[in-house]
């Protein structure tokens, strides 16, 4: 593991030394760190973060070396590390102790158990890993990798500088534009899941489109977006989608969305831009959600959103009117007893209200 004097690191990444305790400023920054971990990993020789001074205790309990802040803390018995992004600036210090792989000229290096049709190309510094199939008409672009196990059917085209995981599968006619990662296992261009019946048998409905993703699309492992019935469906540019995600057929995800894991999308629904769908939203069929929406957890979508709705529950409202909701659901039990209680007093009052007082009936006998 390579070392690194503390203010060798704190240049790095354009930040400043600060050190609460003076008797440190002689030996912190010459010290060495070997390290950057996040605080419950941190040990002796390491850098670690914290990204809030409420962790202020933590860091001073913590076996690290030294830590990147935003701000300078007051009483922290380490050295500080200030900067004024901390996350960026972390992850550059975390690539100086654990550079990525450098990529070699990609010009010859395909496997042998690679095979690639005839009538595929395969453009410059591409690296295709063993088991890898690419079959008839498919276009391969430059600086692409391709590991163990991918399969791109007939018809498939791949841009520039494109990385597919393991066992990753394009059915026939997919297309991915420049930059696009895909992780293993994920399935782009399977049949949509839609059926007429006749004489009495589930009959599948036409299969002839294609999935469609533009550039610098991420798309998560074992996800699965399904081809058009007759056109594309499509990923729009810069969007995220998370691990375990189903995206139905014709569906339309727009530009720089955030799909968290196991969201599922059902046929013809549509995404505008800046969209925000947390972890097992589930989106009914024919929907449309307009610009920068963004949908809490476990929600169900049965409606259009409008632009810039925040929504949560199920069926999804108004993010403000489900919290004040399910507040008042937490107090249903005391108003429970409440109103039993206040139902309780009313029966005596009325009670007393219909029974004859001692006077009235007094004056009552004596009219008699």
């Amino acid at each position: 593991m390579r070392a690194i004097p503390l203010n060798e690191l704190a240049n790095l990444v354009g930040g400043s030394l600060v050190f609460n305790d003076p008797a440190q400023c002689a030996t912190g920054q010459a010290m060495k760190i070997t390290n950057a971990l996040p605080l419950q990993d941190a040990g002796p020789g390491c850098l670690t973060l914290a990204d809030h001074p409420k962790h202020l205790n933590r860091v001073n309990n913590s076996a690290a070396s030294a830590v990147m802040v935003r701000e300078a803390l007051p009483n922290c018995r380490l050295p500080m590390i200030v900067v004024g992004n901390l996350h960026v600036a972390f992850a550059q210090a975390i690539a100086a102790f654990r550079p990525a792989r450098a990529r070699a000229d990609r010009d010859s290096v395909i496997h042998p158990s690679a095979c690639v049709a005839s009538s595929a190309h395969v453009g410059g510094h591409t690296s295709l890993a063993s088991g890898v199939v690419i079959g008839e008409n498919c276009q391969v672009g430059e600086r692409c990798v391709l590991h163990s196990g991918v399969q791109l059917m007939d018809d498939c085209i791949i841009g520039d500088d494109c990385e597919l995981f393991p066992h990753v599968t394009l059915y026939p006619d997919t297309r991915l534009g420049n930059r696009v990662l895909i992780h293993a296992g994920a399935v782009l261009g399977a049949y949509g899941f839609g059926y007429r019946m006749q004489d009495g048998h589930h009959v599948r409905s036409a299969q002839m489109g294609w999935v469609e993703v533009a550039d610098d699309v991420e798309i998560g492992a074992a996800t699965t977006i399904d081809r058009g019935t007759y056109g594309a469906t499509r990923i729009g540019q810069g969007t995220k989608i998370d691990n375990q995600v189903q995206i139905g057929h014709n569906c339309h995800i727009g530009r720089h969305n955030l799909i968290c894991a196991q969201v599922g999308i059902a046929g013809s629904s549509s995404t505008g831009d800046n969209v925000v769908l947390a972890g097992q939203v589930g989106i009914a069929d024919h929907l449309q959600l307009a610009d920068n929406v963004t949908v809490g957890a476990q929600s169900g979508i049965m409606n259009n959103v409008e632009a810039g709705q925040v929504v949560m529950g199920s069926p999804a409202g108004p993010g403000r009117q489900r919290m004040m909701e399910w507040a008042l659901i937490g107090r249903l039990p005391e108003m429970r007893r409440e109103l039993k209680a206040l139902q309780a007093q009313l029966q005596q009052l009325s009670g007393a209200a219909a029974a004859p007082s001692e006077t009235e009936t007094t004056t009552l006998r004596r009219s008699a």
